[in-house]
């Protein structure tokens, strides 16, 4: 871990010092966790009651926080950033693997790798396969004929790229996931499924992220797409044709199925599932487990399954929750309605 001074750090995230310019900081930690020689961040107002315990010797503050602790600290427009900044900076990124090509790893002939690459211990790169400069490939990856990935990423182990698929610079691709795995598509006849075979490819643009075991399907034709700037988390199916446009999040367990469009800024929880051939709009924002089958505008948030307009599934939900107590009025109505019944019946 590199060391710093206070003034330093400052200046790299672009900050207002408040305090001893010579302070050393030597690490960086939560603000609840954070010792003497470390550096924190406050970026909700609501755990300014954190600073009056923490033992920091520096705090990056939010300046919509309006907190002003005892500790130096450093004033920004956005803390939580900042804080990153100086994380990065006291924690600088080694490479996992020095360049080179391990001795099992195999390399077609055909293959074309490109300068300062380091291949791990069994992994395999196929015909005409191309990587470009400074990309690591972690142990027991497979990188299919005609695959190409571009300068700057990281494969961590088993990751598998498919044949023709295509994978951005500075892409991240987390251990397990599976880059063109074939679409699921069947021609249903004769009482019987026959296999449509897959011929598209995938292409990740790039600074892509792609968590573990994670599942993109190659197209029917064509490509399934997602686009520059977006990260996906573990455990994330995507069907054959879709498109995520640029700098989406798409969180754990979601299922997005056959060329639904998703466009750029769109914010996905976990365990979303949405039906094929719709459109999300931009910066649209679905709540985890909520269920789609049908389009959703721009900007919208939608939460529920079937996924709704947040506000309408909250009204809804209001109801639900008194349901027990609405059925005992009603039983209670039903009995004085009978009881009127059998008085007017005995006039």
């Amino acid at each position: 871990m590199a060391t710093y001074t206070l003034a330093a750090i400052a200046e790299h995230i672009g900050g207002e010092l408040h305090g001893d310019p010579q302070g050393i900081i030597s690490g960086a930690a939560e603000i609840d966790k954070a010792r003497q020689g470390q550096i924190t961040f406050l970026a909700n107002p609501k755990y300014k009651d954190f600073l009056e315990h923490c033992k920091a010797s520096a705090v990056i503050i939010d300046a919509k926080a309006g907190a002003q602790p005892a500790q130096d600290y450093i004033l920004v427009p956005d803390a939580y950033f900042g804080f990153l900044q100086a994380f990065l900076l006291l924690n600088p990124q080694e490479p996992l693997l020095s360049p080179g090509i391990h001795p099992a790893a195999i390399v077609e002939e055909s293959a074309v790798v490109g300068e300062n690459v380091a291949i791990g211990a069994n992994v395999y790169i196929g015909k005409n396969a191309r990587v470009g400069n400074n990309t690591q490939i972690l142990p027991n990856t497979v990188i299919m004929d005609r695959a190409e990935i571009g300068s700057d990423c990281l494969l961590h182990p088993l990751v598998t790229i498919r044949e023709g698929c295509r994978v951005g610079d500075r892409t991240i691709i987390h251990s397990g996931a599976v880059i063109g795995s074939d679409g699921f598509g069947f021609a249903p006849h004769g009482g019987r499924f026959h296999k449509i075979p897959q011929l598209g490819i995938v292409v990740l643009e790039s600074d892509v992220e792609i968590g573990a075991n994670t599942t993109i399907d190659r197209a029917t034709m064509g490509q399934t797409i997602v686009k520059q700037g977006t990260k996906i988390d573990n455990l994330v199916q995507i069907a054959h044709n879709v498109e995520v446009g640029e700098h989406s999040v798409i969180v754990s367990q979601a299922g997005i199925s056959g060329s639904t469009r998703i466009g750029n800024g769109v914010m996905i929880g976990g365990q979303v599932g949405m039906v094929g051939h719709i459109s999300i709009g931009d910066r649209a924002q679905i709540g985890a487990q909520s269920g789609v089958a049908k389009d959703i505008p721009p900007g919208e948030v939608y939460f529920g399954s079937p996924a709704r307009p947040i506000m309408k599934t909250k009204r809804i939900e209001a109801v639900l929750n008194n349901l027990p107590e609405l059925r005992k009025k009603l039983d209670q109505l039903q009995k004085q309605v009978e009881q009127l019944s059998r008085e007017k019946s005995g006039q």
